[in-house]
């Protein structure tokens, strides 16, 4: 737990609605991902604080316990629920309730235990009690993080004996590792209250060929030298529209990326999709017959007959 404001952490004000949240939540997420931040200790604390944050304030429940009690809303939550989350001696009848923890010495003075837990002499109604939410973390394949679709996830209820259950969760197009996805009522049950939620942390699968760079996919394309050189056409994969056809033009050079449009990750806030980046990868063969070493040979004359060097004032004269 932290002593940081967990509004400050999100950046937004106390009156902030759920969408506003939300959406910080995920801007904040992205932007101090470990995937983006490689060995970055700092981005990889504050990511860690912005699931922190977004616990505490992205529940109704959870985000009243802690506008109340602050950053001891945790404990607060554990002494209602008669769990003694609280330090303290003493019995139940001991000063102060569950587990004898004196609150006065916690929130001040004048305490009433009514107030605290609802009802009381102060005739405000008793707040309504929730199940628990419960936390999973699921490993989804690229393709349906990408493109969106449905995934099973098992959950064992509370209690010995309690058969497992499957729900299957809807997920997204354009889902990023690290996300968390909630499944309202579908957590803890209580007597007389809702059911509480559950929240699903996403880790998406690698894919053997695409890496996904933002809304961008990138795959790597081994094409001939004599391929780069006088160009060809080449059927390459997509994620969801299988080989397309793409130009390699005369003179690419390994490590061109060419761009096929609006087939890469759909990005959830506009809807609109990225594209996907072909990166030229220049293959030459491993073993060469006589034929084709009589060729390159030629070659390397005609080059050396030119006057044709890539390296001519790369570096200037030493």
């Amino acid at each position: 737990m932290t002593d940081r404001d967990y509004y400050q952490v999100l950046g937004i004000s106390r009156s902030a609605s759920a969408d506003e949240i939300q959406s910080a939540y995920k801007r904040l997420s992205l932007k101090f991902h470990p995937d983006k931040n490689p060995d970055d200790q700092r981005a990889a604390d504050e990511f860690k604080l912005v699931q922190e944050a977004f616990g505490a304030l992205g529940d109704e429940s959870t985000r009243a316990d802690y506008d109340r009690f602050g950053p001891a809303y945790k404990q607060a939550q554990s002494a209602r629920a008669g769990g003694g989350g609280f330090p303290g001696g003493g019995g139940a009848g001991g000063p102060g309730g569950p587990g004898g923890f004196d609150f006065s010495s916690l929130f001040g003075g004048g305490m009433d235990l009514g107030d605290l837990f609802g009802g009381g002499a102060s005739g405000a109604p008793p707040r309504t009690r929730r199940g628990q939410d419960l936390r999973a973390r699921i490993q989804v394949p690229f393709q349906v993080a990408a493109l969106g679709g449905g995934h099973e996830l098992p959950i064992q209820p509370e209690g010995p004996g309690g058969r497992t259950e499957r729900l299957t969760i809807k997920i997204p197009p354009g889902l990023s590792s690290g996300e968390v996805l909630r499944l309202k009522g579908q957590g803890g049950s209580i007597s007389g209250g809702p059911s509480g939620d559950v929240l699903v942390t996403v880790d998406v699968a690698p894919h053997p060929w695409f890496r996904r760079e933002g809304d961008n996919l990138v795959i790597e394309l081994p094409v001939t030298p004599q391929e780069a050189v006088l160009g060809a056409r080449i059927d390459v994969p997509t994620l969801d529209e299988g080989p397309v056809v793409l130009t390699i033009p005369p003179g690419t050079s390994s490590g061109t990326k060419l761009r096929l449009r609006g087939k890469g990750i759909i990005n959830p806030k506009t809807g609109t999709s990225g594209d996907e980046l072909v990166e030229v990868r220049i293959v030459v063969p491993e073993d060469l017959s006589e034929s084709q070493r009589e060729l390159y040979g030629q070659l390397a004359e005609a080059e050396a007959t030119s006057g044709s060097n890539p390296r001519s004032r790369l570096w200037g004269e030493s």
